[in-house]
């Protein structure tokens, strides 16, 4: 069997099986983000993402160097751009990461961490469909030294230090009610103000 027709006879399996699993949610327990995947739905949604990136993909190895200085643009970026859905240390532990559907793994785990650069690489560039991750991709030159650096940071976070941690968290975005608290207790502290006022509007939603 040519390995095109192969392809699409288990794509056709794969729908069939998706189709009769998602019946079965709708009449069982209908369609809430809030429950945990099946175990049906996690094999589906992993060989769905395999088959979607490709061999030559797959097999990629990192091209960019493990520098210090390539991990300090990846943290940058991950605390910016990621970290809102999977947390600094990258185990997913936050309120957005817990709510969507499926929820954001622990990036530190086997199943990710078994994953091959190449995989790594496809999953950030070109994101993962009917789930929260987006393909971040771009067409600039640099685009993929960026990607790079970022699979590097995911092999790197359960050896993440408590510095960095910290330096994350200041990169991480602020909303404005954040920033004006940091700046009335910093104004506090250097003898400019009040301080922070009291009660329930002050507190920050996490």
């Amino acid at each position: 069997m040519r390995p095109v027709a192969k392809t699409a006879l288990v794509l056709l399996a794969l729908a069939v099986a998706g189709a009769a699993a998602a019946g079965f949610m709708l009449v069982g327990r209908g369609w809430s983000a809030r429950e945990k995947p099946s175990a049906v739905e996690e094999l589906l949604a992993r060989t769905m993402r395999r088959l979607a990136t490709p061999s030559s993909v797959r097999a990629a190895r990192n091209p960019v160097p493990r520098a210090p200085e390539a991990l300090a643009r990846a943290r940058a970026h991950f605390a910016d751009h990621c970290a809102s859905c999977h947390g600094n240390d990258g185990r997913g532990q936050t309120t957005l990461g817990q709510n969507l559907y499926p929820k954001s793994p622990d990036m530190t785990a086997a199943p990710t961490q078994s994953l091959s650069d190449g995989e790594l690489f496809s999953i950030i560039e070109n994101g993962i469909r009917l789930t929260g991750m987006p393909g971040w991709g771009r067409p600039e030159p640099d685009d993929d030294d960026e990607t790079w650096e970022l699979v590097h940071l995911i092999r790197h976070l359960s050896k993440l230090t408590p510095e960095e941690l910290a330096e994350m968290e200041e990169q991480n975005p602020r909303s404005r009610a954040q920033f004006e608290e940091e700046e009335a207790i910093r104004k506090f502290l250097a003898g400019e103000g009040d301080g922070p006022a009291a009660g329930p509007d002050t507190k920050s939603h996490h």
